[in-house]
């Protein structure tokens, strides 16, 4: 399929071709919903933690004898029952991440792809450079129209320094590298743009994903 590829100022100056194995392909709900779990999943610290019973500091001596005191009897001041005591159940550090395997994430982002496609999401600009100023590419930003938008790019990692360092502050605008995408990201921008060294790089990765 082809579609507008836009200038940084927000004119049509061409056309670019959408591979329609990648961007064009029936969309796969499961591998979506399996992708985004694992995503969300991998977010997650796992670094909760309270101290039990057997962790809690004190509590060696039986508060009072067995009998005869009228009360209940109780072999710890460090009961959960107790104020001061351990946790029932405590929360531990543990690893929520999810491995899936490469077929699935590959046809993941096919599925995320033909999906922003197929609603209009996506856009195609011109290769550009910027100097690090947020103001330059808030600019650009707002020439395309973008409200909740994610910029990816085709450039090399010692390239797109100064495009992170000028996205990172604006709210509304994120930054991916077409070699580390983050299909979340892609999955919950309103729109996708994409450089035009970007469309060959992703035409040519996943076009052979099924």
């Amino acid at each position: 399929m082809k579609i507008d590829k836009y200038s940084i100022d927000g004119k049509v100056v061409g056309q670019v071709e959408l591979s329609d194995a990648v961007f064009g392909a029936e969309v796969n709900d499961v591998v979506i919903y399996e992708y985004i779990k694992a995503a969300n999943a991998n977010l997650r610290q796992g670094t909760h933690s309270a101290k039990e019973r057997a962790e809690v500091r004190g509590g060696g001596a039986k508060p009072w004898k067995q009998k005869g005191t009228g009360r209940a009897r109780a072999g710890s001041s460090r009961s959960p029952i107790w104020r001061g005591g351990g946790t029932i159940f405590a929360p531990q550090p543990r690893d929520y991440s999810i491995k899936l395997p490469k077929q699935i994430k590959a046809a993941a982002f096919v599925s995320i792809f033909s999906l922003k496609a197929k609603s209009g999401a996506v856009k195609v600009v011109e290769d550009f450079s910027v100097e690090g100023k947020t103001k330059e590419i808030a600019n650009i930003g707002k020439a395309l129209s973008i409200t909740k938008g994610l910029l990816i790019s085709g450039k090399s990692d010692g390239d797109d320094s100064m495009l992170k360092r000028a996205i990172r502050n604006i709210s509304w605008f994120k930054y991916n590298n077409v070699k580390r995408l983050s299909g979340r990201d892609i999955f919950f921008s309103k729109e996708v743009i994409l450089t035009e060294s970007a469309v060959n790089q992703i035409n040519e990765k996943y076009a052979r994903a099924k």
